[in-house]
């Protein structure tokens, strides 16, 4: 049985819920300074944000890098022109 992209991902977010959430709660029995609680405490709103920004920089990456595709762009012409005509034949006008 093959494990989805999205049992992974829910997984993944459990586990780092789980953990923050029993480090700023203090359930765990390890004494940490209160430097290293504020970024804890702090530390998902960071991650959402680095997330925002990775997204943002791939979208952008992706449109860098798209190609164009000049023989289906002609296609898609030739047969919007071909529905037009047909159309047209039927009594449909076109302004």
């Amino acid at each position: 049985m093959a494990v989805t992209k999205l049992v992974q991902w829910v997984v993944v977010l459990g586990l780092f819920l789980g953990l923050w959430c029993g480090a700023v709660t203090e359930t765990f029995p390890v004494a940490l300074s209160s430097q290293i609680r504020d970024v804890l405490v702090a530390l998902p709103v960071y991650l959402l944000v680095a997330f925002g920004c990775f997204s943002l920089a791939y979208i952008g990456h992706k449109l860098i890098v798209f190609n164009d595709c000049v023989e289906a762009s002609e296609s898609l012409a030739k047969e919007v022109q071909e529905a037009r005509e047909d159309l047209a034949a039927k009594g449909f006008k076109f302004s």
